[in-house]
């Protein structure tokens, strides 16, 4: 066994007598495989991550707009993503970064971590009592680890996938890797969780919108399929955002084609559809609304009571007789 007792949680927990060193048991015992990269086309920064562990994207992934990205896991110093983004802040590089985490840190040698910084430079630490399988692989601007995987072929995988997808977006490109994780056999326990985490190459005056993707699948039976299904979610709703604001800009080609992009993303989602169909109204485009409004309503009454609110709020500006008319559908 690894350790002599499992003792309370909240206590230090003992590593064998003949090596002293100590380290927190509220440390998540988060094994895992996972990916740091820095898009060389656009600078955008991102991680990745599944493991049998529950909610591992609150442990594991970190990352800063301008800054850099970090996992960190195995017997997992959560202090290493705020301190590693802070190091990488103040102008360290990424190894000048690791470095001095583990400098200060007792349990190095069961920790793994990882860091790309905004320039693309990467380092990597996997401790010499991390559980097998473990080991790391850098490749250029990116670097992917595991630890406690079914066999030494999994972060091999994970760099070939993502080298070998470099014609795909930043966020397809880590699934891919993952993806190529699980089929090697991933994590020797199975899966339970997965995060994907993507920031902007630069920090902007609106932090709040320096997060491009942040998608979390906390506990499922298949979580990689689970954040892929987000993750084209995603990809409808920035559709839809898209056309929103061209209706803004009186481009209604423009609205519609992206309305029409993120439906054909998410098919069954009614309410993509039907904000679509509002904004057409709210454009003149009444008949063409109500094609779209029509088996809406049929689908979930709902819809046609809440039409019925948004003129008082100004959501929804048609005459009265044309309002008449949208909620006589049947």
């Amino acid at each position: 066994m690894l350790f002599p007792a499992l003792p309370r949680r909240g206590r230090w927990l003992l590593r064998p007598a003949r090596a002293q060193q100590l380290y927190r048991t509220q440390e998540p015992f988060a094994h895992t495989y996972s990916i740091v990269a820095r898009d060389p086309k656009t600078g955008d920064l991102a991680v990745a991550v599944q493991s049998h562990w529950f909610s591992v994207g609150t442990a594991v992934s970190w990352a800063e707009a301008g800054v850099g990205a970090i996992a960190t896991q195995s017997f997992t110093n959560k202090s290493f993503g705020p301190r590693g983004l802070a190091l990488l802040k103040s102008g360290k590089t990424a190894q000048q970064t690791l470095d001095e985490l583990l400098r200060t840190d007792e349990g190095r040698d069961v920790r793994q971590v990882a860091i790309v910084d905004s320039k693309g430079n990467v380092a990597t630490h996997t401790g010499k009592k991390c559980v097998d399988m473990a080991g790391h692989q850098q490749g250029a601007g990116f670097s992917v680890q595991a630890n406690m995987m079914l066999s030494d072929k999994v972060w091999p995988a994970m760099a070939r996938a993502f080298e070998q997808n470099a014609q795909l977006p930043l966020p397809e490109r880590l699934l891919a890797a993952l993806d190529a994780a699980q089929a090697q056999g991933g994590d020797i326990r199975g899966r339970q969780s997965a995060a994907l985490l993507v920031v902007r190459a630069q920090a902007s005056d609106a932090p709040w919108d320096d997060r491009l993707v942040d998608l979390r699948v906390d506990d499922a039976p298949e979580p990689l399929k689970e954040l892929r299904r987000l993750l084209q979610l995603q990809r409808a709703y920035d559709h839809m955002n898209a056309g929103d604001l061209a209706v803004e800009k009186n481009d209604m080609p423009a609205a519609v084609r992206e309305y029409q992009a993120a439906e054909q993303a998410f098919p069954h989602n009614l309410e993509m559809r039907y904000w679509h169909a509002i904004t057409l109204a709210n454009k003149g485009q009444v008949a063409e609304a109500k094609k779209l409004l029509q088996p809406i309503f049929r689908q979930e009454p709902n819809w046609r009571t809440l039409t019925e609110r948004l003129p008082k709020v100004g959501l929804l500006t048609v005459p009265e007789a044309e309002l008449k008319q949208i909620l006589a559908l049947k």
